[in-house]
């Protein structure tokens, strides 16, 4: 049980590495689109909010493809078993159970399991700080016509 938990919490350490390395480079970028004036503000927003998103979604599939990786290494699953499929099902707490690990890695499901629902909290959370952003700046053009970076 001791190497589940270690090879679990050194997967997640790495996941929650490579989502705040995508977090700081997805923030930076969406607050320097957000910041631009334009005269299309809606059309902004959702431009802004749909590359966010993108952007997060992409690290959530590296994430995955790093736990198939440990999957492949560690022997967790079945010969047979698509590993990035399994990967995805306990990522995403979908959990069909139509793949299971080997008894001796059993704990490396729900640990992936709780190292996607805690990285898709975060993912929502940067969202929101991004929407929250950027109609903020938005609000503050409407009401002078003036970016509050151009001033």
């Amino acid at each position: 049980m001791t190497i589940q938990i270690l090879a679990g919490g050194l997967v997640s350490a790495i996941n929650i590495m490579i989502h705040a390395i995508v977090t700081v480079g997805a923030i930076g970028i969406a607050r320097t689109a957000g910041l631009k004036h334009t005269g299309r503000p809606r059309l902004h927003l959702m431009a802004v909010m749909v590359a966010t998103a993108a952007v997060l979604m992409l690290a959530h599939t590296l994430e995955v493809l790093v736990w198939a990786l440990a999957y492949l290494i560690l022997g967790a699953a079945p010969a047979e078993a698509d590993l990035l499929y399994f990967a995805f099902v306990n990522y995403t707490t979908l959990g069909y159970g139509d793949i299971t690990p080997h008894q001796a890695w059993r704990l490396t499901g729900p640990m992936t399991a709780m190292n996607g629902i805690l990285l898709f909290g975060w993912s929502t959370a940067v969202l929101f700080e991004v929407l929250r952003k950027t109609l903020e700046h938005v609000a503050a053009i409407g009401a002078s016509g003036v970016s509050p970076a151009d001033r």
